[in-house]
């Protein structure tokens, strides 16, 4: 049985996804579900089981899923950048990834984790992946990442694990994230609602107004490319991104190209509680990965774009 917990969230559900077109499908997910829409992520997916996060972790103690496991993916987390209660991320994205981590160390499985660009901070010392020391993240959120990595390394687990550091990943799925969905879906819906995209002017004088970069990456290809990583088993934690940084411009300007419309653009103020802890650029050091020798063919960007525009959006079917 595999394990999957935020097996219902965007990139969880993706990879559910991925793993049932590979002909897996005894998959226990382990999801906190609400009142939300997230549950339509299932709709279409085959698993064997489902069970909520602190049910399972009461089970695990009570040894039920004792030698039933043979791999855990672990990409339930709270995502919220903006997140300000740092006890709720220390509980959520660090104390149930520990658990999680000794259970794989007892069973002996193989344990794959969702990390975060958002480790980096401000990128001052880079966005290399052979370096964890030094870095400064910005918000309460990348802290919880970062530590957990580092209690990775401290305890000499990258050798048996495998941490995935997620750069700004976009597609299908993710229409309940809200305020965190990608710009590729807030750009969508505002075209169809106002004719133009909104984006911050820029806090720096290094960038132009959206021309503030990041490395934006599709879901397809970040679960294909983890997939590679768990059948070639690669292990120690790695970056996730396409090493191609492009501004929020050509972003905005790819969805307006999908549909077959003129770019407009208005820009906007930053708010003052995002100044602070915005990351004006970010760019995948794609090296450590490559060195694998796994298969990592990321898409062009207008690419990927249009197939998440034409094939999902336009056609109001949100769910891959």
């Amino acid at each position: 049985m595999i394990l999957l917990t935020g097996g219902a969230g965007f990139i969880g559900s993706c990879f559910l996804k991925t793993l049932n077109n590979k002909g897996i499908f005894d998959v226990l997910v382990v999801d906190h579900l609400g009142s939300g829409s997230k549950w339509k992520n299932l709709i279409g997916k085959k698993f064997s089981a489902y069970t909520g996060k602190n049910e399972f972790i009461a089970d695990i103690k009570k040894g039920k899923y004792k030698g039933k496991i043979e791999a855990i993916f672990h990409f339930g987390a709270c995502s919220t950048t903006t997140e300000l209660n740092a006890d709720y991320l220390m509980d959520n994205n660090f104390n149930y990834s520990v658990e999680l981590a000794k259970f794989a160390i007892e069973e002996k499985i193989k344990f794959v984790y969702a990390s975060s660009a958002a480790t980096y901070g401000n990128g001052e010392n880079g966005y290399s992946d052979y370096a964890f020391d030094n870095l400064i993240p910005l918000n309460g959120y990348g802290f919880s990442k970062h530590i957990f990595d580092l209690w990775v390394l401290q305890n000499k687990f990258e050798s048996k694990f495998v941490g995935i550091k997620f750069f700004n990943v976009f597609g299908p799925n993710e229409y309940h994230k809200n305020e965190m969905s990608s710009m590729v879906f807030k750009s969508f819906n505002q075209i169809m609602n106002t004719g133009k995209v909104r984006l911050f002017k820029s806090n720096s004088p290094e960038f132009q107004d959206g021309g503030q970069v990041r490395d934006f990456v599709y879901v397809k290809d970040t679960c294909e490319t983890i997939w590679q990583m768990y059948i070639n088993n690669i292990y120690g934690i790695y970056n996730l991104g396409t090493g191609c940084a492009r501004s929020w411009n050509d972003l905005a300007n790819a969805v307006f190209a999908a549909l077959g419309k003129e770019p407009e653009i208005e820009y906007i103020d930053m708010p003052e509680s995002l100044v602070s802890q915005y990351q004006n650029y970010t760019k995948a050091d794609m090296s450590k990965l490559i060195s694998t020798g796994i298969s990592y063919k990321p898409g062009i960007l207008e690419d990927s774009v249009n197939d998440y525009v034409n094939n999902y959006l336009v056609k109001n079917n949100l769910i891959y």
